[in-house]
């Protein structure tokens, strides 16, 4: 009791005085000498042994990895990263060290046993290596019901580490001779934990070039379903819009009573605001069905968003139809010259003339239109059986559909299971991103670019498929990208691989569609359509029995020419060889088996 009542106070200090107060808390809270032991398990700060942040002008007064380089603290405060601040990363709410820079702001592991507790789906820990590569570790989970799990933590290196998969990158690094122009990354990694049971504390792998930041349960999102969702494929220059107001149209698949809607400032380097938020049914174009409702954010009515965070709307009741267009509305209160996006929405979105226009139901204010879904990311829908997550590229995406007609398959398969009742009616959520890979980056993961093919699959996997709202069930379709640009089969098969044992590590159900004919694109030679013949065989004869996948959906089979395997069928070509129309996307929804769907 004594520890999870110290642990209720915390957060109800955190929510009844707000953050100054905390800091002031949490400052007075003195290490573990590192010679002690702990009669039981404490709280992460008693544990900090190591210092990462030093200010500017004071850089020797912190030695992240051994050689003297440290974290800006200025950088920190520039993205948004204050001290004491909760950020919401991947769905997991994390708090940034209360502590001043200089002073120890994270623990290197060593099997010390952290206080923690929570029920969820997964463990969320803000990290970072300092060996030069990877560094991981296997830890273990104690419930309070007296059981245990194991789990194994890699955190990629601060200055070498991938970009793609960051949390947030940060221009600098610190060392005692100068100012690096370098960038320095910290990464939230989730690792999953047992469902139904109650986190007591938390073991720390051993390994020293390990750090741990912050730590903590992501709740599970039962009672939400996701409807609609958009993977960020870019940071892009945009507008630039000032004190402007957007109002993006997204199609639900699932509906509900309740609607809370997601943005995240992914890639970013700095903050953004968001003034005010509604939503309402389109009735056409940039008119609303009735008078927009205004969505609140922890009670306020706006959100600021750090680099690389994310902000979750209150719930709000609200009839979300299913298989209908919404108008999510937000004011831009700053100037705004880039922004995370998905490039291709195949929608068109609006933009306002000056002023918070979200409440207008009229389109008067909407002088000016967009296809991009800038910062939205996700809308959940209360109630409901939980979701199925596609992951893909622009035959996912919807390259080659008819604009403002939802066409893309996955849609098609959402109101399949829309139009049955012998499984559950899921959400169906579309993180198809054009021109993506399963394992190189397009877009390089940080920075303005022109780039909008995402960063690769493996890198993406953890905040598109695996943080998605109830996720059931995904199905992976992609490849082809890869062996057009020269990735043999043999890696494609490796990355589907590793795609499915980390999916299947979080109880999700996953499925693998082969990949359809393209000859008569300039890319799609015969040596590219051999790999692609061995990527499918593979599908079809191992990826269930050996690969890790529990089923597969033979695309390549739907899409093919039978006079002329090489090649999609005329009728579902859509002109370049490569992507389906309309009714060869259909056709992919009527290929999937929607029992093969249900876990």
């Amino acid at each position: 009791m004594r520890r999870g009542g110290r642990d209720r106070w915390g957060q109800r200090a955190r929510s009844l005085w707000g953050p100054g107060v905390v800091l002031a808390l949490c400052a007075t809270m003195t290490p573990l000498p590192s010679t002690a032991h702990a009669a039981e398990p404490l709280p992460l700060i008693r544990y900090f042994d190591n210092t990462a942040v030093s200010d500017d002008a004071l850089p020797d007064a912190a030695d992240f990895d051994g050689s003297g380089a440290s974290v800006s603290a200025q950088d920190l405060t520039a993205a948004g990263w204050t001290r004491g601040r909760a950020l919401t990363v991947q769905g997991a709410r994390l708090t940034w060290p209360c502590r001043e820079p200089g002073r120890p702001d994270n623990v290197r592991a060593a099997g010390q046993d952290v206080r923690v507790h929570g029920e969820g789906d997964a463990l969320a820990f803000l990290v970072a290596g300092t060996g030069g590569a990877d560094v991981s570790g296997a830890g273990t989970v104690a419930y309070t019901d007296g059981t245990r799990s194991s789990y194994r933590l890699t955190a990629p290196d601060w200055r070498a580490g991938p970009l793609g998969a960051k949390a947030v990158a940060l221009p600098h690094v610190n060392t005692p001779t100068g100012q690096l122009a370098e960038k320095a990354r910290l990464y939230v990694v989730t690792v999953p934990i047992a469902r139904g049971h109650q986190v007591d504390f938390v073991q720390l792998p051993y390994a020293a070039d390990l750090h741990v930041f912050a730590l903590s349960v992501r709740p599970d999102t039962a009672g939400w379903t996701g409807s609609w969702a958009a993977p960020t494929s870019t940071y892009a220059t945009v507008g630039p819009w000032t004190d402007r107001t957007l109002r993006l149209v997204v199609h639900t698949s699932a509906g509900g009573p309740r609607v809370r809607v997601r943005f995240d400032n992914t890639f970013a380097s700095a903050p953004v605001r968001i003034g005010g938020a509604t939503v309402a049914v389109q009735a056409a174009g940039a008119t609303a069905s009735g008078t927009p409702v205004p969505l609140t954010f922890q009670g306020a009515r706006g959100a600021e968003l750090p680099a690389g965070a994310q902000a979750f709307s209150d719930p709000l009741d609200f009839a979300v139809p299913a298989d209908a267009n919404l108008l999510v509305s937000f004011h831009l209160p700053g100037t705004v010259t880039a922004a995370p996006l998905h490039r291709l929405a195949q929608q068109r979105s609006y933009v306002s003339e000056p002023g918070d226009h979200t409440a207008d139901g009229s389109p008067a204010p909407y002088t000016s239109t967009l296809t991009t879904w800038p910062l939205l990311t996700g809308v959940d829908v209360g109630d409901g059986p939980g979701s199925v997550v596609v992951l893909g590229d622009s035959i996912t995406d919807g390259e080659r559909s008819t604009q403002d007609a939802n066409r893309r398959w996955p849609d098609v398969l959402a109101d399949r299971l829309l139009a049955q009742s012998a499984v559950p009616r899921y959400g169906v959520l579309n993180q198809g991103i054009s021109a993506n890979r399963v394992l190189t980056d397009r877009y390089p993961g940080d920075g303005v670019s022109t780039d909008s093919g995402g960063v690769s699959a493996l890198h993406r996997v953890d905040r598109d498929v695996l943080a998605q709202t109830s996720a059931r069930t995904a199905i992976v379709f992609q490849g082809v990208n890869d062996l057009r640009t020269g990735a043999s089969a043999a890696d494609v098969i490796a990355g589907l691989e590793e795609l499915a044992e980390r999916v299947r590590a979080r109880g999700m159900r996953v499925l693998v569609a082969t990949i359809g004919p393209c000859a008569g694109e300039a890319r799609c030679t015969s040596v590219v359509d051999g790999q692609r013949v061995a990527v499918n065989t593979w599908i079809r004869e191992e990826a269930v029995s050996d690969g890790g996948f529990e089923g597969a959906v033979d695309f390549d089979a739907v899409l093919r020419d039978p006079a002329q395997p090489t090649r999609l069928r005329p009728a579902y070509d859509s002109g370049d060889h490569l992507h389906p129309g309309d009714a060869g996307l259909a056709a992919l929804a009527g290929a999937v088996q929607l029992g093969a769907l249900v876990p």
